[in-house]
């Protein structure tokens, strides 16, 4: 969708009011400028100017919230209630005492302030999918996160990025934060991908060639008729791993989908924000889909691409989930694989949904009986495999085809496994052959 050429005074139709001024009207912002302007004061900001902005959420889960909780309780303040969600999602349920103790310590905080979005054990799920769900994520607003991954919802044209525990209690007590304002590069994304071809394997392609330090601090805005085909949950992947450049935060313009997904969902009010036609980029990069493949990363950075078809190794793992590819249209994708099929005898395949409504959706799309028909494990949202918390820790020596964002030396268990990152359908397909398979090799068998 090719951003209009004036936004700043357009009305929108999911939008209740008009934002910013007709005299305020600044050429030559991006996306994340124009918000952080907005929530600044601002009528505009440069690249690597500092400014101090009003957020619309601060996010902590289990893991980061302890030490936010010390830190703000030395402020001698009171949470912004408004603006606070607290999210049981890492440890859940709890794997042992530390991890009770967290836990302990969130519960305790908001009973003692008040917090009503806290969303504990049986009531949500995975932190990044719950903020979107649950109406916190929309179009042009600021919202940050004690969670590297926070980025996600810039999906849904948000700026949204990861802070500090220490940053989070601030953010709490005061409702603002200092940001610098980061130099945005432009994807283009334009063809029809493949088959088999997910956001997973786009925003794995892009990351290939620009390397993990490609968009160190900088905003990553996406566009094409690739991107504008996808379904949410793939954009929602593509931002999700905007981190894994480096990025500050990864967004792609609001169009009816985002809107669609909104409706009767979404809290209080919100205006889409785009960017200006001669708005300033520090890169520009094009891509045609139809040239992407099925890709895997392989150990030990997102950066290492291969096409699936061209990888033949032994895994003992597969797992389904995450923040990343947790949500039902990826637990569709891997049980249109692995229906009336098996895992292999010699691999464990864990699927893990990304919160209790998509496990319910799972549920009743038959979906869950298809992994379990095939030997697969199922369990509740949690985040605990992912970083080698628990619920698939990986034994030394073991491999994982996983559909996570990272695959950092140990970071699903012992430092000596390895891990290799793919689409969900690439998942299920290497889980039936006991090796990384591409879907499409799988179905000439």
């Amino acid at each position: 969708m090719a951003p209009p050429s004036d936004t700043r005074r357009q009305y929108h139709p999911h939008a209740s009011f008009y934002p910013i001024a007709a005299n305020t009207r600044v050429m030559g912002m991006t996306i994340a400028e124009k918000i952080l302007a907005a929530h600044a004061g601002k009528d505009s900001v440069s690249p690597k100017e500092i400014v101090d902005a009003r957020i619309d959420y601060v996010m902590v889960n289990d893991v980061t919230g302890l030490p936010a909780f010390e830190v703000f309780e030395e402020f001698d303040a009171t949470p912004i209630l408004e603006k606070t969600v607290l999210i049981q999602d890492h440890y859940v349920p709890n794997k042992d005492v530390a991890s009770a103790e967290q836990a302990k310590s969130m519960r305790e905080f908001a009973r003692r302030y008040g917090i009503k979005n806290h969303f504990d054990v049986g009531r949500g799920g995975v932190c990044h999918q719950i903020m979107i769900e649950e109406g916190f994520s929309a179009p042009g607003r600021l919202i940050v996160g004690a969670d590297s991954h926070t980025c996600s919802y810039g999906a849904l044209g948000a700026l949204s990025t990861g802070i500090g525990s220490s940053e989070a209690a601030s953010a709490m007590a005061t409702g603002e934060l200092w940001f610098k304002v980061p130099e945005t590069q432009k994807f283009v994304v334009d063809g029809e991908p493949g088959k088999y071809v997910m956001g997973k394997d786009i925003i794995l392609h892009i990351i290939g060639d620009i390397g993990v330090s490609g968009s160190l601090y900088k905003s990553m805005e996406f566009y094409g008729s690739a991107i504008e085909s996808l379904h949410l949950s793939d954009r929602i992947t593509i931002s999700n791993m905007a981190i894994e450049a480096g990025a500050k935060c990864g967004i792609i313009p609001p169009d009816e989908a985002v809107f669609d997904y909104l409706k009767n969902r979404v809290i209080g009010e919100y205006s889409p924000v785009y960017a200006d036609e001669d708005a300033e980029y520090e890169d520009i990069f094009e891509y045609d889909a139809s040239e992407i493949a099925v890709l895997v990363a392989t150990p030990h950075l997102p950066e290492n691409v291969t096409p699936a078809s061209e990888i033949d190794v032994q895994i003992d793992q597969a797992y389904l989930g995450s923040c990343t590819n947790g949500r039902i249209e990826d637990l569709r994708a891997a049980a249109a694989v692995l229906k009336g099929k098996s895992v292999h005898t010699d691999v464990r395949m864990i699927v893990v949904p990304a919160s209790k409504s998509i496990f319910e959706q799972a549920m009743r799309e038959g979906l869950l009986k298809v992994f379990m028909d095939a030997d697969a494990y199922v369990a509740g949202p949690t985040c605990g495999a992912c970083l080698g918390g628990y619920m698939g820790v990986l034994a030394e020596g073991e491999r994982c085809i996983s559909s996570t964002n990272r695959n950092f030396i140990g970071r699903m268990g012992h430092p000596n496994s390895e891990v290799y990152l793919a689409n969900p359908a690439v998942v299920a397909a290497s889980a039936v052959t006991g090796r990384i398979t591409d879907p499409e090799d799988l179905l000439e068998r």
